[in-house]
Order: C-alpha cells, then structure tokens, then sequence
C-alpha cells in the first residue's frame, strides 16, 4: 500500500483541534486495512515529524433513510497520533 493510500484526510473538528493543542496528538481518516506500523510510517515520511504513539479505531457507518428508503454509509477507520515530545506540528495544521 502505497504511503499516499494510507492517510485518506485528517479530521479537523474541536475535538481533534483540543486534543492538538494540548497532548500533540493528530487525528486522521485511514484506509480500513492500513495497521499501525503502516500509519506510522506514512506520517513520518509525508509529514516529517517523529511518532511516540498510534492508535486506532473502527468506526461503524450510520442507517440513513431518506423517505421510505433506508442506506448505510460505509464504515471506516480513525488513527490518533501521538508526535513525540517537542516535535513541530506539520505546517497546513498550524491555524486550523
């Protein structure tokens, strides 16, 4: 899987911009079959900056209706990441 594959997006809530402030920890949208080594590894190659820590989470897609037909959207994969002590935030992260 290709480095690019694995982070799809990060997740840019209160949340997740708490958590970045006060802990440094990144939070990203990540392919369903990517692991933790593959999400380590992506981040310090395409961001530059060195991991303490990941962890993962599968989240379940939601029952939507519209009308009388029902759907569901998929499910999908969240990844915390944990940078290392006094590592620099990636730059597009900086103001958000």
């Amino acid at each position: 899987m290709k480095l690019t594959e694995v982070i799809r997006r990060p997740l840019i809530t209160e949340k997740t911009t708490g958590m970045r402030e006060e802990v440094q920890t990144l939070v990203f949208e990540v392919a369903r079959d990517a692991n933790k080594i593959d999400v380590r590894r992506a981040v310090e190659k395409l961001l530059g900056s060195k991991v303490a820590e990941v962890r993962t989470s599968l989240t379940h897609g939601k029952t939507k209706r519209q009308g009388r037909w029902v759907g569901r959207r998929p499910d999908w994969k969240k990844a915390y990441v944990r940078l290392k002590a006094g590592e620099k935030l990636p730059d597009f992260l900086e103001g958000a």
